[in-house]
């Protein structure tokens, strides 16, 4: 069963001009061409400032990276909604994420995915990413601590997967662990100059569908992306 989410109080032409808040963002991010109507519901009802360090609150609603620690930053949100936007959720699928961060991407696939498994490498991040996601209440996700080039075999098959760090090609587990006509989106390159890039797996062949934006992400690290430093 999809669960169903409080409807914000405001529609997103009603937020006043001036306001920060997540009707504010969502305002932003349609003004760079996302269109999914149900991801724009999504940006606005998710306080992003819940998933930032508390200095960083007063930036939360900018279109921006925010640093999380452990030499991660947050995703902006418009090249967010750019990669959510390419699954093309319809609100009934599992999704496999690798990069949890704050859990900002987490809760808004939350509102658009049936369950979410969420894999971040680092412990203290993904502790940080539950108590964000238990205080909006959002029950649909499991945060683990693990290697995200490996996947998550004993939840797998995946509907779609999305990968929020750059390698230069999709890690095989992932492959394997996403289910027939399944999609996938990832930063392909070496960090720092990647393309994200949309695939579609057709039986054993995991197939390019598109090239959604250039973007700039940290590496993909673990077993089957880059050795760690």
């Amino acid at each position: 069963m999809v669960r169903r989410w409080p409807q914000p109080r405001r529609s997103l032409a009603e937020a006043p001009v001036g306001a920060e808040g997540p009707e504010r963002l969502a305002d932003l991010v349609r003004s760079r061409g996302i269109r999914d109507r149900r991801l724009l519901q999504a940006i606005a009802e998710v306080p992003r400032a819940g998933f930032v360090p508390p200095e960083q609150s007063s930036r939360a609603y900018s279109d921006g990276p925010i640093p999380i620690g452990r030499g991660q930053v947050t995703t902006q949100p418009s090249l967010v909604a750019s990669m959510l936007e390419a699954l093309s959720l319809q609100g009934e699928e599992r999704v496999l994420e690798v990069g949890t961060g704050y859990g900002f991407q987490t809760a808004l696939l939350a509102r658009l995915a049936r369950r979410v498994f969420s894999l971040e490498r680092f412990a203290d991040l993904a502790e940080e990413a539950r108590r964000n996601l238990e205080r909006q209440g959002i029950r649909n996700v499991e945060v683990v601590v693990g290697d995200g080039t490996a996947g998550l075999p004993d939840h797998a098959p995946f509907d779609a997967i999305v990968v929020s760090a750059a390698f230069t090609d999709v890690p095989e587990p992932l492959v394997t662990q996403l289910r027939d006509g399944g999609r996938l989106i990832q930063p392909i390159g070496r960090g720092g100059h990647d393309q994200v890039t949309l695939f579609e797996r057709r039986g054993d062949v995991l197939e390019r569908r598109a090239s959604v934006i250039p973007a700039h992400f940290v590496r993909l690290y673990g077993e089957h992306g880059f050795a760690p430093d």
